[in-house]
């Protein structure tokens, strides 16, 4: 029997994205933990913040891997082909793009700072998002921006494992830090926040560490050194950059669309945390899924290569039905068990417990909905044909996911149901609608290549 390359390709990533996601989790759990001297327990206000704020951190986190997908490619293509200069020319020509990115980071804080208490929020969701978010967004300007070209250059040098680390080393000093702030110091949110911050730096200075190794042994190593720079280095990487940010951008959107629609809802504040706690539980379990779906990217580019049509639809397939298994198996009896105990857990009143009952269970359809979209996406950008993805995301974004958890918003009645079941139904069936119609597309075209 046939064996899958995919999936033996995944599992470091599915290891190191599923502790960075388990790590996610500690801003969520302190936060639920806060209690104000003036408004008493506010740990479902700052989940909600928390939630308001994950569209945003999700925008820059977009611009994050968009732009180390391009960085990595470029310096890889370049080490390869022992071209020295053009290495060098790729790392100054990144730092330009870090400095624009940092630039939008710092305006996106200012603009929170001004604006979070007139976005018609809860006083105390919007006191708690003003501070948490503005950290946030900060942070990334000055610390997790400059961890781009390290974390590609690493990358670049086929250490993954020394990726993992980084991204563990980040996760502790994060966990160290919230404790120490929060219970020491009782920063509250803003300790939460800086905790968070402070734990990049972390990062950070590991992946810097090992990338100058990497270099200093590549340049020991190389005896031919071929001349010569690429033309126009930055619009080259923002060319590949680009594709991947959108997609991701479209993601944050849907997220940001729904914190809209919930917070003109009946009780805002349950329904935020609520939403929060369902998203955060979602992005957590769906970690394996999206790991294949990068596995996927360089193996399908290898394999069109190669010519091999037919083992390119036999990995896609194998992807998906591992997926099925991992949800059916795996994700639903974990929700059915667990599910109950994170909402009364994470919740400080029974309105926001009984919110988070409602859709916490609908986890495994989502993550089930995701599948096929992820997977297609990614074949597709390793067949270097990026535009039926972000075709697709925008069709999904602003044709199906917005327009059904909007009609929900308005007709849950009809339907006897709460809104933030409503809405979450009309996510998922935008989700369900787009997955379905881009994996048919996608069967479709693999079939026909192959028969080419």
């Amino acid at each position: 029997m046939k064996k899958s390359l995919l999936l033996p390709l995944a599992l470091p990533l599915v290891i190191s994205f599923w502790l960075r996601s388990a790590f996610a989790w500690v801003d969520t759990i302190f936060a639920s933990l806060l209690h104000s001297d003036i408004d008493g327990a506010i740990g479902d206000a700052s989940i909600a913040a928390i939630g308001l704020t994950l569209p945003l951190d999700f925008l820059l986190t977009a611009f994050w891997v968009g732009t180390s997908n391009g960085v990595t490619s470029r310096l890889a293509a370049a080490i390869g082909a022992n071209r020295s200069d053009e290495v060098e020319q790729i790392k100054k020509s990144t730092h330009k793009i870090i400095l624009g990115l940092c630039f939008f980071a710092i305006l996106t804080a200012v603009a929170i700072w001004m604006s979070a208490e007139h976005l018609g929020l809860d006083a105390t969701v919007a006191k708690q998002f003003k501070i948490y978010a503005t950290v946030m967004m900060l942070g990334s300007a000055f610390t997790s921006f400059w961890s781009i070209l390290p974390d590609s250059l690493v990358k670049a040098h086929h250490d993954t494992r020394s990726t993992m680390w980084a991204g563990l080393w980040s996760s502790l000093t994060n966990l160290t830090l919230n404790a120490l702030f929060l219970f020491v110091f009782e920063w509250g949110i803003f300790g939460i926040a800086f905790s968070t911050v402070l734990g990049r730096i972390a990062g950070f200075i590991y992946a810097t560490t090992r990338a100058r190794y990497h270099e200093v042994k590549r340049q020991q190593a190389t005896t031919i050194h071929v001349p010569g720079t690429s033309p126009n280095p930055v619009r080259k990487i923002l060319w590949l950059a680009i594709p991947s940010s959108i997609t991701f951008v479209l993601m944050g959107v849907e997220t940001f669309a729904i914190n809209g629609i919930l917070k003109d809802t009946a009780d805002s504040v349950a329904s935020l945390a609520a939403w929060s706690i369902f998203d955060r539980t979602t992005r957590f379990l769906m970690m394996p899924i999206i790991a294949a779906s990068v596995a996927m990217l360089p193996l399908i580019a290898r394999l069109n290569a190669q010519g091999k049509s037919a083992d390119i639809r036999f990995e896609l397939f194998a992807g998906m039905r591992a997926a099925m298994i991992y949800v059916i198996a795996f994700v639903t009896p974990i929700v059915y068990f667990v599910g109950p105990k994170i909402a009364s857990g994470l919740s400080d009143s029974a309105a926001t417990q009984a919110a988070t009952q409602d859709v916490i269970f609908l986890a495994p359809l989502a993550i089930l909905c995701l599948a096929p979209f992820l997977l297609s996406r990614a074949t597709f950008d390793g067949l270097q044909r990026p535009r039926p993805g972000l075709i697709t995301a925008a069709i999904r974004t602003f044709g199906c996911v917005i327009p059904l958890a909007i009609y929900g918003a308005h007709n849950y009645a009809a339907y006897n149901l709460s809104q933030i079941q409503a809405v979450s139904l009309g996510y998922l069936a935008g989700l369900m609608l787009s997955s379905l119609g881009f994996w048919v597309y996608t069967r479709q075209s693999l079939i026909r290549r192959q028969n080419r």
